[in-house]
């Protein structure tokens, strides 16, 4: 956007952009972990072509198309051609390398059957698995404003490498579920993809501190303790307020019953205990029970003036009901 003094203003990057952002700047160093991270890219969203061979990535997310060419070239001493949106390795003798030291070619000499799906053997090590978590948000996570609501989430075209992601994530002690979901391919019509998400507060903070996300992270414990500390005042103020409900609705009834004594001359015939407890309460409709109580003379205990408003009460209903027979009768 261009404000009006005519310059560009800066774009604000969504939460998502943000993480992915964090990730590219946080890569592994180690090539057996470079190699996890560029596996899992490829399985999430790579396309390739045996015959020859060839390796392409297409995506708009910047920070993708940046780390799949840096770890191509770090790896493999390979430079991909690429794009704002693209990259693109057409050269099929170091197509078909990457793709067989990747593990992604089985057969007797390794060139036979293309399965774009990394050993387990390659991904044992807890850093590796680490770097393929990382590398399959990039490629094909997101995660929402969590000013907003808590939601992750990792699209994956076999279920197999969801429940992959899956157990890696709950070697961390992160509990996920995978659903399937139907969305528009990238060439034409619709293709099912299987989707492993998290809607937990607590569980997406440790989804980021396992992608080393830190930044993502702390803004959202900050966004989780203003949220926390709000709904805690809430529960506060509505707590509060049922109980400020309660009171009046009590102190309510209570004038209601003594002013019915009082119509039908009983009030006279009371204890004189009782006798005052009313006066005090017709007096001051609205005060609490321990307040009333300190009105009294002698001063009675909130217990006791419970317990002699509730005695009025008593005294009131049966009255009503008296008149309800005799009317009845």
């Amino acid at each position: 956007m261009i404000d009006q003094t005519g310059k560009a203003e800066p774009v604000s990057l969504s939460f998502s952009a943000r993480v992915k952002g964090q990730i590219e700047e946080n890569l592994p160093k180690a090539k057996h972990c470079r190699m996890a991270m560029l596996g899992a890219i490829l399985s999430s969203v790579g396309e390739f072509g045996m015959d020859p061979y060839k390796i392409e990535v297409f995506s708009e997310n910047s920070s993708l198309i940046h780390v799949t060419a840096e770890l191509l070239e770090s790896v493999f001493n390979i430079k991909p051609v690429t794009a704002l949106d693209a990259v693109i390795l057409d050269d099929s003798t170091q197509a078909k390398s990457v793709l067989r030291d990747l593990g992604f070619l089985t057969g007797s000499r390794q060139d036979k059957v293309l399965d774009p799906f990394m050993p387990d053997l390659m991904l044992k090590k807890p850093c590796c698995r680490r770097a393929y978590i990382s590398g399959a948000f990039l490629a094909s996570g997101s995660i929402n404003d969590p000013t907003k609501n808590y939601h992750i989430e990792f699209l994956q075209e076999e279920e197999r490498g969801a429940i992959r992601l899956q157990q890696f994530l709950k070697d961390y002690g992160i509990e996920s579920r995978i659903l399937e979901r139907t969305r528009p391919s990238r060439k034409k019509g619709e293709k099912t993809v299987f989707v492993l998400y998290l809607k937990d507060g607590e569980q997406i903070v440790d989804v980021l501190a396992v992608m080393k996300a830190n930044q993502a992270l702390m803004e959202l414990e900050n966004v989780r303790i203003v949220k926390d500390v709000r709904n805690k005042v809430n529960r506060q103020v509505n707590c509060e307020t049922a109980n400020l409900n309660r009171v009046v609705s009590s102190s309510v009834r209570q004038v209601n019953d003594i002013r019915y004594l009082a119509s039908k001359g009983v009030l006279t015939r009371l204890s004189p205990e009782l006798k005052q407890m009313a006066e005090v309460r017709l007096s001051h409709e609205n005060m609490a029970l321990k307040d009333l109580g300190v009105l009294m003379d002698p001063p009675v205990s909130k217990s006791g003036v419970y317990h002699r408003l509730k005695k009025l009460s008593e005294i009131a209903e049966n009255l009503r009901l008296e008149g309800k027979v005799k009317e009845d009768g």
